[in-house]
């Protein structure tokens, strides 16, 4: 299993598989998909049209780990349901973050 997350000198890129129309904004832990790789599962209310969406995945990461939305982009994966993210920010402070998220 490849982690969801590849930690660089000044931010993160995180692996994310995304359910769009999901019924709430909620991140739902760690999955490990068929082909081995990790994702953070993520479900957001917003539909997948116009990029609705992939804004509100942003915008969800950027206030779950406390950081400004403008910390957040997307990097690959527009409209595929499994995308990177890269997160800019302290590699360590995220780490503690993203762990104390998926330990609620």
């Amino acid at each position: 299993m490849t982690a969801a997350w590849q930690v660089f000198a000044d931010h993160v890129n995180l692996s994310v598989r995304l359910t769009p129309n999901g019924g709430r904004d909620a991140i739902d832990g760690l999955e490990t998909g068929a082909d081995g790789a990790a994702y953070l599962k993520v479900r957001v209310s917003a539909v997948p049209e116009k990029g609705k969406a992939n804004k509100a995945l942003v915008a969800l990461v950027a206030k779950s780990l406390g950081i400004s939305k403008s910390s957040v982009s997307l990097l690959a994966g527009d409209t595929a349901r499994k995308k990177i993210l890269r997160i800019d920010g302290d590699p360590e402070d995220l780490w503690k973050a993203l762990d104390a998220i998926l330990k609620t």
